[in-house]
């Protein structure tokens, strides 16, 4: 909705600054169809890219307004469209440079140097001297350099060191970049995601870019006349400037989302370009908008196929590595495999004859990720992207059971996060604290409590410290710690401290489902059932029952939004119920909460009989129990 809605207004944008019908329909076309946009359209994270551009349409259509008659209220819109448009994404950063292009063209208010001894331009707009043009953007310069400052303050731990991408990498990719956006304009093809490569790029890529580059802008300074040209071209290398990856952020090397306004002036070179072409050469109109539906047409077969790679990050990243083999996209497509619920769609799962199988497909894509990076990075590389692999394949060890394995792959994730979190701990102590609960988790549950509790302080004091600074990025984390440190707790104890550690997770996991209920509530229920573990344990059973009961509701709830997920747990949790009020003599409420466990746990056998057999025995022991419990009373 958003894209349509933003295609429309470049159109109306360009029809209304040039009255030039056929081009500016030409651009918005290439806009609303060409194939790489499909990922700032598909992919539901790059809602903001769509979003402030939206922004950056309206702050436009707003300066050409004020352009016509310069006045503060219509320039206070233009500032309010424009903080707008930052606040969705930052990356709107070179709009008032985008301004001064269009006072070039097509506002042509450049044409004086003295403002007041020239009329209104054929565009309508005031001419103005070069100089008043400049301090006409200051205002919006400042919210640039505000919005760029807050940007690199907030994003510190994605932002990679010269350790990890030495500066001559950074040119050289910047211009191979800007070389394959042009090439991906004219031949949309091999599509995806574009990982960084930490080695120097071959000469002959960014020799042959640089050509280009140079060559296209020679040609667009000699043909200035037509000065579309030299606008859309600067347009476009000035827009990548936040993208390029000078500062690099995060570990891709491009990406086509961020082509997504910068391509409108490759767009605009074109389509103006050929007009006038068809114009000098008396081709006539039929034949261009006949050549235009081909060229449209084309694009949108492609941009039709192309949606189907986003689907799913199974669906995105078997693409990707059918392109380029990558550590990257190799753990990337191990953790789509590791978490089928949320990352894989029913047809890629058909792909597999059994779930060992694809979590055997998983634990290839991590160990060939860990050997790419050892042969890419060498000994002493940075190796922050190994710990990641390595911390995932610890997880997947940990499903599988397979409790050593995973404390030797969490323990090397371990040792690399301490040597970065040293170099920079605002950066990779997240990373540290995460993993330090990871190698607790493993600890308990080899039964190693006082190497448990040792790593569970330590991450727990990390995220007190982090959760002081910015509470919503890592109270969530604080209250995973809690609760993990309370089961190691309840059952080797102190158990006061258990306790203690269930009642600040669970105030804390309260706070985070009330604010978002779809992401916190499956933890708010598992802390419930936990602490209620504990009060019965204790025989607190009032507390332990009254514990369930919340959890019960949550669990309900969740079930009907996603029962392949949830209805397990709400099994378990009926059970527990039933057990606390089998204790307490309420045979009723008891016997029909057995009951609707052994109903649901039936229900789920039928896929997979084995994996509830143990619990349906258990619920029919309960209620066998349960009749005697009922006999002996009456």
């Amino acid at each position: 909705f958003l894209h349509s809605i933003n295609a429309t207004l470049l159109f109306l944008g360009l029809m209304w600054l040039t009255r030039r019908l056929g081009p500016s329909l030409f651009v918005a076309a290439l806009f609303a169809l060409h194939p790489i946009n499909v990922e700032s359209v598909a992919w539901i994270a790059e809602r903001k890219n769509v979003l402030s551009t939206l922004f950056f349409f309206l702050a436009i259509g707003a300066y050409g307004w004020y352009a016509r008659k310069p006045d503060w209220r219509r320039y206070l819109l233009l500032v309010a469209l424009y903080a707008a448009g930052l606040m969705a994404k930052p990356m709107l950063v070179t709009l008032p440079f985008v301004l001064l292009l269009l006072d070039y063209w097509p506002l042509e208010r450049m044409n004086s140097t003295a403002a007041s001894e020239v009329q209104t331009n054929a565009s309508g707009a005031q001419p103005a001297t070069l100089s008043r043009l400049v301090l006409e953007k200051l205002p919006l310069l400042a919210l640039t350099v505000a919005s760029s400052w807050m940007t690199l303050r907030a994003q510190r731990a994605v932002v990679q060191s010269l350790e990890e991408f030495t500066f001559a990498n950074r040119v050289q990719n910047a211009i191979v970049s800007y070389g394959l956006y042009l090439w991906k304009t004219v031949w949309p093809a091999r599509l995806a995601i574009y990982p960084h490569s930490l080695a120097a790029l071959p000469a002959w890529q960014w020799l042959l870019s640089s050509v280009l580059l140079t060559a296209i802008t020679v040609l667009v300074i000699l043909f200035r006349r037509k000065r579309y040209l030299p606008v859309g071209w600067f347009w476009f290398l000035g827009t990548l400037v936040p993208v390029i990856g000078l500062v690099q952020v995060g570990e891709y090397a491009m990406a086509d989302r961020y082509a997504y306004v910068s391509l409108i002036g490759i767009f605009i070179m074109l389509a103006w370009g050929v007009a006038d072409l068809a114009k000098a050469k008396n081709v006539r109109p039929a034949w261009c908008t006949a050549a235009g539906l081909l060229v449209v047409g084309a694009l949108a077969w492609v941009t039709v196929h192309q949606i189907g790679y986003w689907e799913s990050d199974y669906d995105l990243y078997s693409h990707t590595l059918e392109l380029q083999e990558s550590p990257f996209a190799h753990n990337a497509l191990g953790m789509a495999l590791m978490n089928a619920s949320s990352e894989m769609t029913a047809r890629d799962l058909e792909n597999f004859s059994s779930e060992p199988a694809r979590i055997d497909a998983a634990r290839d894509h991590f160990e060939r990720a860990l050997e790419l990076r050892d042969a890419m990075q060498g000994a002493d590389a940075s190796q922050w992207d190994k710990a990641r692999t390595l911390n995932n394949l610890g997880n997947l060890d940990r499903m599988q059971n397979r409790l050593d394995d995973a404390r030797q792959h969490q323990e090397e994730a371990l040792k690399i996060y301490r040597r970065l979190a040293q170099q920079n701990p605002e950066a990779y102590l997240p990373y540290l604290a995460v993993t330090l609960n990871n190698v607790g988790s493993i600890e308990r549950m080899q039964n190693h409590p006082e190497a448990a509790r040792q790593d569970y302080a330590e991450s727990l004091s990390i995220n007190r410290e982090l959760a002081q600074r910015d509470p919503a990025k890592y109270l969530p984390n604080m209250a995973m710690i809690l609760n993990e440190y309370g089961m190691l707790d309840a059952t080797q104890g102190p158990i006061d401290e258990s306790r203690a550690h269930y009642e600040e997770a669970l105030k804390i996991n309260r706070e985070l489902a009330a604010q978002s209920p779809s992401v916190y509530l499956p933890q708010l229920a598992m802390t419930l059932t936990n602490f209620a573990l504990l009060d019965a344990y204790q025989h607190r059973l009032d507390d332990a029952r009254q514990l369930y009961d919340e959890a019960l509701k949550i669990d309900r709830q969740l079930a009907e939004e996603n029962p392949d997920v949830h209805l397990p747990e709400l099994a378990m949790t009926l059970t527990n119920l039933g057990r606390v009020e089998q204790l307490q003599n309420r045979v009723d409420d008891a016997r029909a909460h057995y009951e609707e466990a052994y109903t649901l746990l039936q229900k789920l056998s039928q896929g997979n009989t084995a994996a509830y057999a143990r619990q349906i025995a258990q619920v029919e022991n309960s209620l066998a129990e349960l009749k005697q419990q009922s006999r002996a009373q009456q």
